[in-house]
């Protein structure tokens, strides 16, 4: 397991939680860059898989504060949420932030990843608290 790879299973569905993932995205708010639905992208092909999408999050106003630290760090960013299922689970996973833009070793990214770290946090504790749509 990698230390900076966080895995929360779901209590629900693939269609469910992604869709409690989008509502909660959009309470935080950060915004929905893309919604990649790979397990509809196979089935053009005739290939059938258990859930795998990826939903790629970010802010302009963090975007702006990434390239204004370190212009290469923005090869980071849209951040992900990656949704599927393993050993009958859906699970929900990211990398923390704190850590994607740690490598940049820049005092604005390490405040800003461990910002992101508690809204990715957050995120995932929303989409699967019991009041969330």
């Amino acid at each position: 397991m990698h230390e900076d790879l966080v895995q929360v299973s779901s209590p629900y569905g693939c269609k469910e939680t992604v869709e409690r993932l989008l509502a909660a995205v959009a309470r935080v708010p950060m915004g929905l860059v893309a919604h990649i639905n790979g397990q509809a992208n196979v089935a053009k092909k005739g290939i059938v898989v258990d859930c795998d999408q990826i939903l790629e999050i970010f802010r302009p106003d963090f975007a702006v504060r990434v390239w204004a630290a370190r212009k290469e760090a923005g090869l980071d960013i849209p951040l992900r949420l990656h949704v599927y299922v393993a050993g009958g689970r859906t699970i929900t996973a990211y990398r923390r932030p704190s850590q994607v833009f740690a490598r940049y070793d820049h005092p604005d990214l390490v405040s800003l990843g461990a910002e992101l770290d508690r809204i990715f946090a957050a995120i995932v504790e929303s989409a699967f608290a019991a009041q969330a749509p």
